[in-house]
């Protein structure tokens, strides 16, 4: 039809970045996890467990960047990128993290920790897309290790969703669900219509951890008013060997 604005296809890309370290801290592997993250060409890259600093750390490892995780990680590929903290303590601090080609109109860090001191959160981003009067919404997530927080979080998730999403506005929802025992999809598609990509292709989840044996089905990308396509687990090398959870990626057209 005339005058209807063409579609634009991004690509997404979803890890938990284990603080730049390889399974058990073995080995400091930030740099190496940036050169796999741009070979990928993601468009808007979701992170979990991303040091915003760590003062133990930046004074034992040589390669310890200057600036936050986050900012090194974008570097002069992603212009704009958003933070959330979540945890603090004494050394420094780790978070959700946002990358975006397309500029943040707004962004905002929910606080959905329950009880004791484990400190999750849900980072909102609004994305605006270039010569498109729409915004696509973003929500990187990282999710708790109990089950019954699991369910309040998805809840209150949920909850966001319904109240900061409209209807028909482009979702992303994507991060470290610590699903293992797969309770997310039907709470999410009941509470606020969310499909999860590798579901809607695959019939099933993505095995994501751990990353040179994935066997857990921890890691998602959940969309709404969206088409999808490509859905594909990174596990193989460099990424089997850079962080303890396997990444996802994903095609998207708004």
């Amino acid at each position: 039809m005339e005058g209807t604005p063409p579609l634009t296809t991004l690509k997404v890309l979803t890890l938990n970045t284990h603080k730049g370290f390889t399974a058990f801290n073995r080995r400091f592997m930030l740099h190496d996890l940036r050169d796999a993250v741009r070979e990928v060409g993601a468009d808007v890259v979701f992170l979990q467990e991303v040091l915003g600093s760590h003062e133990l750390h930046a004074t034992r490892q040589k390669q310890w960047p200057t600036a936050p995780q986050y900012e090194f990680l974008a570097d002069t590929i992603w212009g704009h990128y958003s933070y959330g903290r979540n945890a603090i303590y004494p050394e420094g601090h780790h978070g959700n993290a946002v990358l975006s080609k397309f500029p943040i109109a707004a962004w905002q860090n929910y606080d959905v920790s329950i009880a004791g001191p484990e400190r999750r959160g849900l980072l909102h981003c609004r994305l605006r897309l270039p010569h498109r009067d729409i915004e696509v919404h973003a929500i990187c997530a990282h999710l708790g290790l109990m089950e019954e927080h699991r369910r309040q979080q998805l809840l209150l998730l949920s909850q966001l969703v319904r109240e900061t999403v409209p209807a028909d506005a482009p979702l992303i929802v994507a991060g470290d669900f610590n699903d293992w025992r797969v309770r997310a999809h039907r709470l999410l598609e009941d509470g606020c219509g969310l499909t999860e990509a590798f579901v809607e292709h695959n019939g099933v989840a993505a095995r994501s951890f751990p990353a040179r044996f994935p066997l857990l089905r921890l890691d998602r990308i959940y969309t709404r008013n969206l088409r999808t396509a490509r859905p594909t687990v990174l596990s193989s090398r460099p990424w089997s060997h850079l962080s303890d959870h396997a990444a996802l990626a994903l095609e998207i057209t708004v």
